[in-house]
């Protein structure tokens, strides 16, 4: 079988979704929550209750999929997502802020992500630099600044670790990296989404402030994060697609 074969077979097979039921423009996210909420406000139904991944898609040609926690499943959907081609992915994950400017409910909007998870190597060599889409983040940054939020622009670095708050050595480096902030899929989804042509982008939420001993989260601390931030995150993604959507923004991957 060929690549775009097996991934028109175990798309539905993870997302219980048909291929013809999924939207040009898709949201990406690693909270069964989102899918919820965005079902709630479009009205339709949740497919892959009891799957690995959960999904929905509105009217107006939208889908949002859950595709778990870190970079093997970013790599994955990012892979599967061939079989319906996609005309642009955004990606609406949590990070934490490594930066004194960078505060809890912040947006990050990354112009780069460092490949610190070993994931994309499989797919190019260490010198490629994980990039997002430039345009998908220009309507991404206006969507934001029309709302009056704070955001940032920088590097993000993303690791297959997960547990290090405790661990003094891999905090030095995060410091050392000058990173603006650090999760556990950004840089996959870039990579992968350039083997593939896919646009791809990534609006994260700062959830919590590692760097300090009373900023490393908690179940309360995030619970607070969810309640507070999801709803407009949520709205800020789907406003962005939407209006690529609508005015018919190119936002296609080029291969150099």
């Amino acid at each position: 079988m060929e690549k775009l074969d097996i991934a028109r077979d175990w798309l539905p097979r993870y997302t219980g979704m048909p291929l013809e039921d999924f939207g040009a423009h898709i949201l990406l996210t690693n909270f069964a929550d989102y899918v919820g909420r965005f079902a709630d406000r479009f009205e339709c139904e949740v497919t892959g209750s009891g799957l690995p991944m959960q999904s929905a898609t509105s009217d107006d040609g939208i889908s949002i999929i859950n595709f778990g926690i870190g970079t093997a499943n970013a790599a994955t959907v990012m892979d599967l997502l061939i079989a319906v081609d996609p005309k642009s992915v955004l990606f609406l994950g949590k990070c934490g802020g490594l930066k004194h400017s960078s505060e809890i409910g912040h947006f990050i909007l990354p112009i780069a992500a460092i490949r610190g998870e070993g994931t994309s190597d499989e797919y190019f060599p260490p010198a490629v630099p994980a990039l997002p889409s430039f345009e998908l983040h220009k309507v991404v940054s206006d969507e934001v600044n029309k709302r009056d939020l704070e955001y940032r622009t920088g590097v993000v670095y993303t690791t297959n670790r997960r547990v290090w708050e405790h661990d003094l050595t891999f905090l030095e480096k995060m410091r050392s990296l000058t990173a603006i902030a650090v999760d556990m899929e950004t840089a996959t989804i870039f990579i992968v989404g350039h083997a593939n042509g896919i646009a791809r982008g990534a609006l994260l939420l700062v959830s919590d402030v590692p760097l300090r001993p009373e900023g490393i989260k908690t179940q309360e601390s995030d619970r607070m994060v969810t309640a507070t931030w999801s709803d407009i995150h949520l709205e800020i993604g789907i406003d962005s697609v939407k209006r690529i959507a609508e005015e018919g923004l190119g936002v296609k991957h080029f291969r150099f």
